[in-house]
């Protein structure tokens, strides 16, 4: 069992950047694979990010184009998302996720791969 509580969204300008953080309950953070999703209005919840349990792994979707960057510090039972020259097209809710998954095995980035998910935090960029 693993809660989540995403944080760090908020109004920007196209250009700006933000830090998204995602923080775990639980004990045993180190060995979930994590996952961050954004969901727009009238969409369906699309893959952003997602990084194996021990940091080992990371994927992107091909939109981000490297402006996007997970990562996560199992020290402190938290994983972020660096969004770097944001788009007007980035706006939407962001959702952690997170599924039981040791070791820097390949893994899912579909929605249904992940067990647990947060409540989300709305990012909006105005141009």
């Amino acid at each position: 069992q693993v809660q989540l509580v995403e944080s760090g969204g908020g109004l920007v300008q196209a250009g700006a950047s933000l830090r998204l953080s995602c923080a775990a309950s639980g004990r045993t953070f180190s060995v979930y694979a994590m996952g961050w999703f954004r969901q727009a209005p009238g969409k369906e919840r699309e893959f952003v990010a997602a990084i194996s349990s021990s940091g080992g792994r990371t994927y992107y979707a091909d939109y981000v184009k490297g402006r996007f960057t997970i990562s996560r510090d199992n020290a402190k039972n938290m994983a972020y998302l660096q969004m770097n020259s944001l788009k007007a097209e980035d706006t939407a809710g962001y959702y952690c996720a997170a599924r039981w998954f040791p070791g820097d095995r390949p893994m899912g980035v579909m929605t249904d791969w992940y067990s647990y998910w947060g409540q989300g935090t709305q990012v909006t960029v105005s141009s």
